[in-house]
């Protein structure tokens, strides 16, 4: 069992809002990243006719293949998945990074809009993935929204196995919605870097089926809520935000089902996840969760030089789960 080390930034890096700002700073992604020269895209497409962008990066003599998912309004190409994925390949592993429905490059791929209460076409995505080195060990990761659906596919398998899959990780996942977005909104900051993103994202969205969608009135809401409450409003079924968020919530005993190994890794002073909302998580015996003091929101970064703390941590991990 992984005796987990406890996550020490140095002084200068200890602030939340340091180490959330650094966990997508280009600088780290700075150098040679051979797993990006190996990738290739890849369209995945599911049962239901969706299709989900992906970057494989077949590795000569891998040791297994590690799904990666970014968090939201990232991508593939999000520094934290890129160095993630550069760690691992240069381990031996293969890396498959998924592009949720409207993240990325792939707007024009589906007609619906992305929704985190799509769950279904994920699942089918990954399980497609875990079959492309069918002898090998299967691993995931996700970060934020995509630890949400880490957890979430980490309990589908318990009951609907995924092919070889032997651990998952969550860093920083949105455990309750509805707070995170509230979260968001009330940081000015990172109000700002979300609406920025979410709006260039609809713009393409509109370019890409300009018959279908106008969201010039929503292009002018400042706010995550607002803009939510609006789409759902125009284009789903939910009756209303708290239904929608209630629909990807993993609060309550939702999680205590998980037979997978799965690992959370959390900080308490991250600023947009509130640290109680793992206070009211029933976990299983399969799932671990390491509570880091300092860490903010995908960050723990470990020194001025930029190393990731939970990299290594995850690899003893899958060397450990692999070998058990």
């Amino acid at each position: 069992m992984i005796d987990y080390p406890q996550f020490k930034p140095p002084t200068l890096l200890r602030n939340p809002f340091v180490q959330s700002y650094l966990a997508s700073t280009h600088l780290r992604a700075i150098g040679k990243n051979r797993m990006l020269e190996a990738a290739r895209e890849m369209i995945v497409e599911t049962t239901d006719k969706t299709r989900l962008q992906g970057f494989y990066s077949p590795h000569p003599q891998s040791a297994g293949l590690v799904l990666l998912i970014h968090g939201w309004e990232g991508c593939s190409d999000s520094t934290y998945v890129r160095c993630t994925g550069r760690y691992f390949f240069e381990r031996g592993y293969s890396i498959f990074r998924l592009n949720l429905r409207d993240h990325g490059n792939s707007h024009h791929l589906n007609n619906g809009i992305f929704f985190g209460s799509l769950f279904k076409e994920v699942f089918d995505a990954v399980c497609r993935v875990a079959t492309f080195e069918p002898e090998l060990p299967f691993f995931m990761a996700g970060f934020s929204l995509g630890g949400n659906y880490i957890l979430r596919l980490s309990l589908q398998a318990s009951f609907q196995p995924i092919p070889n899959l032997v651990h998952a990780v969550a860093i920083s996942p949105v455990i309750d919605p509805a707070r995170a977005t509230k979260r968001i909104d009330s940081r000015p900051s990172f109000r700002y870097y979300f609406l920025r993103k979410w709006r260039k994202s609809l713009v393409r969205k509109q370019a890409a089926f300009p018959g279908m969608y106008d969201f010039t009135d929503i292009l002018e809401i400042n706010s995550i809520y607002g803009i939510t409450e609006k789409l759902l409003e125009r284009y789903s079924s939910f009756e209303s935000p708290e239904d929608y968020f209630d629909s990807y919530s993993l609060s309550g005993s939702t999680l205590g089902a998980i037979t997978v190994p799965t690992t959370i890794i959390t900080a308490k002073d991250d600023p947009i996840i509130p640290a109680d909302d793992f206070e009211n998580i029933d976990i299983s015996d399969s799932t671990l969760l390491s509570m880091q003091p300092h860490g903010g929101h995908n960050g723990f970064i470990e020194s001025l030089d930029l190393r990731v703390w939970y990299q290594p941590l995850m690899l003893r991990l899958f060397r450990e789960n692999t070998s058990s």
